[in-house]
């Protein structure tokens, strides 16, 4: 069985079928847009679920190290780099839909919201510290910095998915939401509790 998987994930259709995919929940939002069948206020709709997918991209980026130990395929780590982008991708989006529908690409007045409130600003820091993560997931970038430098670089991805969490959970809160945002919370602490135990055991 183990074999069949590997076999699976080795292929040569599995890295196009996985960039399809992560395609799929924009096309799905595109679609929604033009059917007008995001609701009673699409731009928030669309601004959201972009957001709701940028989490969603960089949890299962952190799954993959914990899936491949538990389950021993090592191809797994393979499809680790174009989550991280395609997190990166769906991050971008969320913070353009927000630019453009909500604060009508106005650069003064978006630079006084991420001042005025604290949520603006840890979304906007976590898209800024997936910068530059974005900007080295490629070999040349890995072979011109030095696999070390690379991988202590790429250690901020931990600072990024806390950061996007606060983000959530700050938003949520205006709403008196706070049920997604604990089962977030509670993801988070599984996938970095196991790498904490593994490092202790190691």
């Amino acid at each position: 069985m183990r074999g069949a998987l590997t076999a699976a994930l080795l292929s040569r259709a599995a890295k196009p079928l996985l960039f399809l995919l992560c395609l799929a929940p924009l096309a799905w939002l595109i679609y929604g847009a033009a059917a007008d069948q995001l609701g009673a206020n699409p731009a928030e709709a669309l601004i959201r679920r972009l957001g709701d997918w940028t989490l969603r991209g960089l949890w299962l980026t952190l799954a993959i190290t914990p899936l491949r130990q538990l389950t021993g395929l090592a191809a797994l780590a393979r499809f680790r780099r174009m989550l991280g982008v395609f997190s990166f991708f769906y991050a971008s989006l969320h913070l353009l839909a927000y630019s453009w529908l909500d604060m009508g690409l106005d650069f003064g007045d978006i630079a006084a919201d991420i001042a005025k409130r604290p949520f603006i600003l840890m979304g906007f820091s976590a898209w800024l510290l997936m910068l530059p993560l974005a900007a080295t997931s490629f070999n040349k970038a890995i072979k011109a910095l030095g696999a070390r430098r690379w991988q202590a670089l790429h250690k901020a991805v931990y600072a990024v998915v806390v950061i996007a969490l606060l983000h959530f959970i700050w938003m949520r809160a205006g709403k008196h939401n706070f049920v997604e945002p604990a089962v977030y919370a509670t993801l988070l602490a599984l996938l970095l509790g196991w790498r904490l135990w593994q490092r202790l055991r190691g």
